[in-house]
């Protein structure tokens, strides 16, 4: 049964799981851990003693069925493919120096996943790679991708640690083997391994938890990865002081962030507490004991208890809108949705407060009217917003309202006629850059920011209302700066890929980060000032940005890179979607994401360095970027072939 209720969790993280023993009585090891509360059985598929090269020779085994863990008629369809994960026999070892445990390895792997594929599993567990040289292992993995039914994972199994080399095998029996000089980053055999496989979709992780950890640097790239199970091993558990199993305050950390990215939880090991029956049923799960009388307790309950105390402890998760790329004209879906933003304009109505009360001093504050205009007015959020902070501030306004929208005009004119507005508000249906205003503003509002500051537009269309201004009047916002930060996004890179073209490449993405490793911290790129009165006034920029990779994180695959702003509406009044200044629960703007045609990996302490261009002409604006160190790509978007924004 699931975990836990937790609001707005749908995802497979609700379920946790049980690794076993090889058994030909399948049923009863599936209903027996069911019992316990568990959702699915991590199972050898076949009798571990078995070789291929040993049976064969043995002329009894003839007419013989291969020894698989029962017929596939034992469990219904529906059993096979939601409760049984398939783990693919551990001895194997492919990039072996014996021919015959070479043969026989390649000769089980595919016969186990051919049987997997028969049952409608929907993943197998693969064993450990050796190390990072495991060419014919992964070779042989990628063949199998190629044939394989697509609703079937492979999941690698990986140590999340670094381990000597010669002690792999030991590792998985045995989690107290740190200390050796001689490491490697498991990442890199991840990394070699899915290299060689070409990205495969099918090809997912499941990492192995044990009671050392790495650096929060080091873990971080993980949730890059496409990473569907953790198998935490009873040795990692503690005991608190009542007996009871429990984990480290990092344990606990990472376990809730594998929650958080809809992974799931196997447990693996034996029972190393020693708590009777009576003294363990204190924490349900999901509400119930699953006490049944004369039924044994499962052994592995406490741990499976603890981790759904671990899973219903947890915040919900937030219900937030995924947004479509900006159109010429917005649906009234879409607007409703923007407007339902009330963080934002709680800031933009502070920030027209702040400026009302710079304009006008209190004494003239009856006698002088601040002409306002909002450019863009949409439906009429803005209007609202300023209106607000006049009368909060006690000051007079006349308003012009700018909308080219004829449908949302419609709805503008509604509004100010509700409102009674009539005297106060004039509406202007057109486009800002063709409008010839009958007199000068003291204040500019607009809300034509994009998810990374300028790629809506915002600087072309500002310079052209700026003639609007007054040679003393405040824009809001003032200014934005773009931010881009290198990131792990396997998901989201197989996604691109999956088109097939150079096109989906060369172009960005307005995307909610949530499967991405954020490598190093954000770098500024782009400054924009408002009003601008320069005499170099030229929306073409260009940025080089050198990212450290710092040692602590280790290696990683760079997929592209994450793209935020951050603005300043007036003063001290800003908003901003950057990570460690971002606006709290604003969901106006989601993230943009720039992909790179080929991952660049960048070895642990390198220099990864950046080029990135904002370019215009008379008809467009298009970003290019490309990476020159470590190793260089081929410039994107050369000339906005793919990718554009017309103006």
């Amino acid at each position: 049964m699931p975990l836990g209720q937790r609001a707005g969790d749908k995802s497979d993280s609700r379920y946790c799981g049980i690794e076993t023993e090889f058994s030909d009585d399948m049923p009863q090891v599936l209903a027996h851990n069911k019992s316990g509360g568990f959702d699915f059985v991590l199972a050898p598929l076949i009798d571990p003693s078995y070789r291929p090269s040993l049976f064969a020779s043995d002329v009894s085994n003839e007419s013989r069925p291969l020894p698989f863990s029962g017929s596939d008629l034992v469990l219904s369809p529906a059993e096979w493919s939601g409760h049984i994960v398939g783990k693919i026999s551990s001895w194997i070892d492919l990039d072996s120096e014996d021919e015959v445990l070479r043969a026989d390895s390649e000769k089980t792997l595919k016969q186990e996943i051919s049987w997997a594929s028969h049952l409608s599993l929907q993943a197998c567990l693969l064993p450990c790679p050796r190390g990072p040289s495991c060419g014919n292992y992964a070779r042989c993995v990628n063949q199998i991708l190629q044939g394989l039914n697509s609703n079937v994972q492979l999941w690698l199994r990986v140590p999340l640690e670094k381990v000597d080399i010669d002690d792999t095998n030991a590792m998985l029996n045995d989690a107290e083997h740190m200390g050796r000089e001689d490491v490697v980053d498991s990442w890199e055999w991840w990394n070699s391994f899915r290299l060689l496989c070409e990205h495969h979709s099918q090809l997912s992780i499941a990492l192995d938890i044990f009671g050392s950890l790495p650096s929060i640097p080091s873990i971080g790239r993980w949730f890059g990865e496409p990473v569907k199970a953790a198998i935490l091993h009873t040795n990692s558990f503690l005991t608190n002081s009542r007996g009871y199993p429990c984990l480290s305050k990092r344990h606990q950390r990472l376990i809730t962030s594998f929650f958080d990215h809809s992974v799931q939880i196997v447990l693996s090991g034996r029972l190393l507490h020693n708590i009777s029956a009576e003294s363990s049923g204190s924490v349900l799960i999901n509400g119930s004991e699953n006490h049944v009388e004369g039924v044994i307790r499962h052994p592995m309950r406490p741990y499976l208890e603890y981790v759904a105390f671990l899973y219903r402890r947890m915040d919900p998760l937030p219900e937030q809108e995924q947004f479509e790329p900006l159109m010429d004209n917005l649906d009234a879906q879409t607007y409703e949705t923007f407007e339902k933003d009330t963080v934002k304009y709680s800031q933009y109505e502070m920030a027209v407060y702040k400026a009302l009360l710079d304009r006008v001093p209190d004494e003239n504050a009856s006698t002088m009217t601040t002409v306002l205009m909002v450019v863009g007015a949409g439906r009429g959020p803005l209007v609202r917003a300023s209106l607000q902070a006049a009368e909060e501030a006690g000051r007079k306004l006349r308003v012009y309202a700018v909308e080219k929208n004829p449908n949302a005009v419609v709805t503008l004119h509604s509004l100010i006629k509700l409102e009674g507005w009539e005297t106060i508000v004039t509406v202007v249906a057109c486009d800002m850059r063709s409008w010839n205003a009958p007199e000068k503003a003291d204040i500019l509002v607009s809300e034509l920011l994009g998810s990374f500051g300028d790629n809506e537009l915002s600087p072309e269309c500002l310079d052209g209302a700026q003639r609007f201004l007054k040679e003393d009047g405040i824009s809001i916002p003032s200014s934005y700066t773009s931010f881009l930060q290198p990131v792990t996004a396997t998901k989201l890179y197989n996604d691109v890929k999956s088109y097939k073209d150079l096109l989906h490449f060369e172009t960005a993405y307005v995307v909610k980060l949530h499967k991405v490793a954020r490598l190093t911290p954000s770098q500024q790129v782009f400054t924009f000032n408002h009003p601008n009165y320069s005499s170099k006034n030229s929306n073409n920029r260009y940025k080089k940005l050198r990212f450290d990779i710092s040692g602590e994180t280790g290696s990683a695959l760079v997929h592209g890179f994450a793209g935020y702003f951050d603005a300043t509406l007036y003063k001290d009044v800003h908003l901003g979607i950057e990570p460690t200044m971002a606006t709290p629960n604003m969901f106006s703007w989601f993230a943009i994401f720039f992909p790179l045609r080929m991952p660049v990996y960048v070895p642990s302490g390198s220099l990864l360095e950046l080029n990135f261009w904002r370019c215009y002409d008379a008809s467009k604006v298009w970003y290019e970027w490309c990476v020159s160190a470590p190793t260089p790509t081929p410039l994107h978007n050369s000339n906005g072939r793919s990718y554009w924004v017309g103006l």
